[in-house]
Parts: structure tokens; C-alpha cells; sequence
């Protein structure tokens, strides 16, 4: 089913950013600050916040129902015109109970956030409506020293355009997962090392693919199986499903045995592609074929599907910089032209 668009950002839009999960925000207000005036300062727009964005984890932690109105007060109320996570987490799935779905669909807007908000898109998802999976304030506005270009020209492109957003370039210049301590306000005038670039990896050479996007982080994707809100077989009809690892860094087994369970579910044969975003967190690179490894030996070797499209070592999830994902629009991957490509604007002018 076709997903409604959200209106396109603009220069004097105003954003909300909300605490979904920890309270990083409430924990290191001085990231979260930097993170807000970078973004605010680059693209034109106002942030202001949820009633209980800035508050301390673990009052947020015993209250999320709390988190779940924030959530609900954004998408209804005129004034905001884009919701923005603070920063990721793990428990975004106790809001669940409390989401309103008819609420969401009648009010979209651009909602962006990654890792555990990966929740929260699966609700957006199942109402009908267009997300975005990238960056947060804390992790990809705030970046140190300045945001990458990679992600800038990807926001901009994908939020603040209703042109096609067209072909999804690797990412040249370099990518890190390098921690640099968010406690200490020294550390932000410090450039993280780049790791040099080796463009993606796709594991065939001919043929091409289109279909819905849906995907997020392996781990919580996990949490959702069983739920309401992990969409059945048939609502993922030759989708693009895109995967990608935290940065707890879960072994290629987790990820064979998440594709096991898919086709336990009766989807992995009904996929039309499938992305894997640069393993996140503290693998050793020179291990990051295990994790293509794992995929296409699962894929091709157990299930027999040889023919499915798989791309590999890609620029999104829990390394930087990060391309946006719309979740909802139509991908396609051309496997002769190496290419892959979304033909239509994911927001529409307001």
C-alpha cells in the first residue's frame, strides 16, 4: 500500500525534537545543545522541544507513556512541522501501547530518527505514513568539530526537496565509528579519524529490483517479531528490506539467524532486495565480510535464492556519516549499473 508523504522542511520550519527512549538530552545537555544549534544553524530552523525531552533518564525510563504523548503532541499540533529523536536507546517498544495510529496517519509529518527509533518508524509504517531512518541531534547533528557533508547534502535532499531524490551515492570520503567521550565538552572541537572508503558491495552484476523500504536496526526489528507492528509477509511483497547493527556489535551469527527467522515468517522469499549498512560499534573492519558472509550464505546457500538482490557495506545505521532512508518510498536497485536509485520525491511542497 502506497504511503502518505509528509510535507517538506524549509528554512524557518520548526522542529521537535523528542526523548523517545534514554534521556541523552537530560543526561549530556551539552552534546544535545551543540546538536541542536548545528542543525538549526545549517538548514534555517527553529527547534523546540517536547514537554519531557529534557528530562533526566530515568525519570523518562519510569514514564513511558510519557514519552508516547510527546510523541502524539507533536504529530497534532499545527505549529511543529518535523519530528527529530534526541538520540536512540533501548526501550522505545513500552511506548507502543500508547501510540495512536489513526492519530499519526491523519497528521503526517516528517518524523527522522535511527537505532531504537526504529520502533517508532515500524509504528509510522503500520499507520501508512512516510519516516525517515537517519540522523538524531545527539548522534549525527552534534558531530564533532561539524557535520559531515555526506549527511547535510543527504538531509537536504530528502527533507527539504520534493524533487526525486534519484541516485544514492557512496559516500567518498571516509567513515568512522570512533569514539570520542560525549561527557568531556573538549572532545567536541575534536575531528574523529576516517577510515577510508571502499564504496559498497553488490553481490551480483545483473538484473534490477523495486520495492517499498522497511527495515532499521537487526537488533530491535528482533524485539518487534510476534507484535502487531512487525508487518506481515504479505504487506512486504518484494520490499527493500534494509539492516543494519548497533553499536553493541552482534556477531554475523545474529544476523544469519534473524534471516532464518524471516523465512520461518514466510518473508524472505516475498523480499525483493536486501541493504546491510556498514556494521556498527566496536567490529573490527577487517571482520566486516563476515557479516556479508553470513547474509548471502543464508540467502543463497540455505534458502536457495540466488537471484535476490544484496547490497553490502553501505552508509547508514550506527557508523558516519549516514545517507536518509525513507521508509515507505519505493527503491531500486540496479545491479548492472551498480546503482541504487528512488525515483520520487519522499515529501511533497506545502
Amino acid at each position: 500500500m502506497k504511503k502518505i508523504k509528509p510535507q517538506m522542511l524549509r528554512p524557518g520550519s520548526r522542529i521537535a525534537a523528542i526523548s523517545l527512549s534514554w534521556g541523552g538530552p537530560g543526561t549530556m545537555p551539552y552534546r544535545y545543545e551543540i546538536g541542536k544549534q548545528q542543525f538549526e544553524e545549517t538548514f534555517g530552523v527553529t527547534v523546540i522541544e517536547t514537554e519531557h525531552a529534557l528530562r533526566d533518564a530515568d525519570w523518562l525510563a519510569r514514564n513511558p507513556k510519557a514519552r508516547a504523548d510527546d510523541l502524539m503532541a507533536a504529530f497534532v499540533d499545527e505549529t511543529i512541522d518535523g519530528i527529530i529523536s534526541t538520540i536512540g536507546g533501548e526501550d522505545s517498544i513500552r511506548t507502543l501501547p500508547y501510540l495512536d495510529l489513526n492519530l499519526i496517519r491523519n497528521n503526517p509529518k516528517v518524523f527522522m530518527g535511527y537505532s531504537d527509533t526504529t520502533i517508532s518508524h515500524a509504528a509510522c509504517f503500520k499507520a501508512g505514513i512516510v519516516s525517515f531512518y537517519g540522523p538524531s541531534f545527539m548522534a549525527g547533528f552534534a558531530e564533532n568539530g561539524g557535520m559531515f557533508p555526506y549527511m547535510m547534502d543527504a538531509v537536504q535532499r530528502t527533507l527539504f526537496s520534493a524533487e526525486p531524490i534519484g541516485v544514492i551515492e557512496p559516500n567518498r570520503a571516509g567513515w568512522t565509528v570512533e569514539h570520542l567521550p560525549w561527557e568531556n565538552p573538549e572532545n567536541q572541537s575534536i575531528r574523529r579519524k576516517l577510515s577510508p572508503c571502499t564504496g559498497w558491495k553488490f553481490h551480483q552484476d545483473e538484473g534490477g529490483v523495486e520495492g517499498q523500504l522497511f527495515g532499521g536496526c537487526v537488533e530491535v526489528l528482533d524485539w518487534l517479531r510476534g507484535t502487531d507492528y512487525f508487518p506481515p509477509a504479505d504487506n512486504l511483497q518484494d520490499a527493500v528490506l534494509f539492516l543494519e547493527t548497533s553499536e553493541e556489535a552482534v556477531p554475523p551469527s545474529f544476523l544469519a539467524r534473524f534471516v532464518r527467522c524471516l523465512a520461518a515468517m514466510d518473508i524472505l522469499e516475498k523480499l525483493g532486495g536486501i541493504l546491510l549498512g556498514r556494521p556498527g560499534g566496536g567490529v573490527n573492519p577487517n571482520t566486516f565480510h563476515e557479516y556479508d558472509d553470513a547474509l548471502c550464505k543464508t540467502v543463497r546457500e540455505e534458502y536457495g535464492l540466488k537471484d535476490l538482490p544484496i547490497v553490502t557495506n553501505m552508509d547508514f545505521g550506527h557508523t558516519d556519516p549516514m545517507f536518509v532512508i525513507p521508509i515507505g518510498m519505493k527503491a531500486r536497485i540496479d545491479s548492472a549499473k551498480q546503482e541504487i536509485v528512488i525515483d520520487e520525491a519522499a515529501v511533497v511542497k506545502n
